[in-house]
């Protein structure tokens, strides 16, 4: 990186090794601020700008480290190197824990001075790039809602920000419930095909003769039942994205087939014997091994390189505990508004119970605990009593006393939960239906409505 421009804080009391250091700084391209002393760094901070400050680490009145101190304090985060005799190395380490970027011992070795300040001015840029990089990522990504502020999904968010935007196919993989459809539905949402058709297919739900007339489409006649033409997903994906979900259950026979669509670009309605050709990016997802498929014989290599461009793996909620609360949030609010419910939070023993759990069905099992939890809950906090019997190691350890008394172990329905919770509370209550839609969090009408419903009055 060239020192062209570049202006250091030059910070030393001895006057001799101040002028050296200026001298073959300055020949270097370096513009050079002079400081006798660390009382002096700050005033010359906040009237010019500095780009990297050489600081030595023994002075009469401010010191390196109480510099370094000061400057943490108004959030000054210029790269520094110390500068340090040979007996003081163990103090320029605390310095560098201080924050310094690295130290020089003295007498100072001129061309290790200027391969440092090359180093320390190119990290500074670098970081500087990548923290404009992030504010851009945010400020032009959408993420919907896919939430984690764990590190394998940080890590996620930025692979997905710079695929989306171009035409590579993405093999998606992960366990069941860990949200492949919607980090496919984001892909395609930030690509330049977002105005395009998005059309979604699951591998797994048809048999294989009809997926494949499901994908291709067919001509009138092609088989029985066939009384029209009809147009397949890769026709209707056009100048779009087909999203192929558990592509790991499609059979070998139609494997060789969307093989030849991502070759080719062109296929043959079932019945058919045009080809027709499109312009659809593919987007496909799996819990399943693919590889161990491929070894297995039971998927086909060719695909499989084709499908795996950019691999994207969602980590399972087990591995990202730091997600489940801000998850769990979301869910919460989701469930309250569609039940109408004035629910604030979750209780701080609720929400351990939560988090320690393994969630074998990830976050689709966390979404159905926090739906079932809302409709439960009979005031302004989820607490353990309305969450899953299995999350609740020992019950008597969670048990409300001041909750409706209701035996909801042996109910596996939410309708049939929601039934007996509302007779609960109107037992409890005697009747009074003012005071149970209280209980309850809901409207009296509401209430009088379930009570309908269920049959209750």
């Amino acid at each position: 990186m060239g020192s062209e421009g570049k202006r250091i804080l030059l910070v030393d009391d001895d006057v001799a090794h101040r002028t050296m250091l200026n001298a073959n700084l300055t020949d270097a391209g370096y513009e050079i601020v002079e400081a006798e002393d660390g009382d002096q760094v700050l005033p010359i901070l906040h009237e010019q700008k500095i780009d990297l400050i050489l600081l030595d680490l023994k002075m009469k009145r401010m010191g390196g480290i109480e510099t370094l101190a000061a400057m943490k304090e108004i959030h000054c985060v210029l790269p520094v190197i110390i500068l340090t005799a040979f007996s003081s190395v163990e103090s320029a380490v605390t310095a560098m824990k201080q924050g310094a970027f690295d130290y020089i011992t003295k007498p100072v070795d001129i061309e290790e001075l200027k391969l440092t300040l090359t180093r320390a001015l190119t990290f500074e840029r670098l970081q500087a790039e990548n923290v404009l990089l992030k504010t851009r990522l945010h400020e032009q990504f959408d993420f919907g809602n896919i939430i984690g502020r764990s590190r394998g999904m940080q890590e996620l968010f930025a692979t997905l920000a710079l695929v989306a935007p171009s035409d590579a196919t993405v093999l998606i993989a992960g366990e069941s419930g860990t949200g492949k459809e919607l980090v496919a539905n984001v892909l395609h949402e930030n690509s330049l095909r977002k105005n395009g058709p998005f059309i979604k297919v699951n591998c797994a739900a048809l048999h294989e003769n009809l997926l494949e007339s499901e994908l291709f489409g067919h001509e009138k006649g092609a088989f029985t039942g066939a009384a029209t033409q009809r147009k397949g997903r890769f026709e209707q994906a056009h100048k779009g994205t087909l999203f192929l979900d558990e592509i790991g259950d499609m059979s070998l026979t139609t494997q060789a087939k969307i093989l030849r669509v991502l070759q080719e670009g062109e296929f043959e309605r079932l019945g058919g014997d045009k080809s027709i050709k499109v312009d659809v990016r593919l987007l496909a997802a799996t819990h399943r091994n693919l590889e161990r498929m491929v070894e297995e014989g039971t998927f086909r290599q060719d695909l499989y390189f084709r499908l795996n461009v950019v691999p994207v793996v969602l980590p399972p909620l087990r591995d990202r505990r730091e997600d489940i609360p801000p998850l769990a949030d979301f869910f919460l609010k989701k469930y309250s508004r569609k039940n109408r419910k004035n629910i604030r939070g979750i209780h701080p023993q609720a929400l351990e119970l939560l988090t320690r759990y393994e969630w074998p069905g990830n976050i689709r099992e966390l979404e159905n605990t926090m739906e079932r939890a809302v409709i439960l809950c009979p005031g302004e906090q989820i607490s353990p009593p309305e969450l899953s019997p299995n999350l609740r190691p020992n019950d008597d350890e969670y048990r409300a006393d001041d909750r409706p008394s209701s035996s909801l172990s042996g109910l596996t329905t939410l309708r049939d939960m929601e039934r007996e919770l509302i007779r609960a509370t109107l037992q409890q209550t005697n009747g009074n239906k003012s005071q149970t839609s209280k209980i309850l969090g809901i409207a009296r009408q509401t209430l009088q409505n379930k009570m309908k419903e269920y049959d209750l009055s």
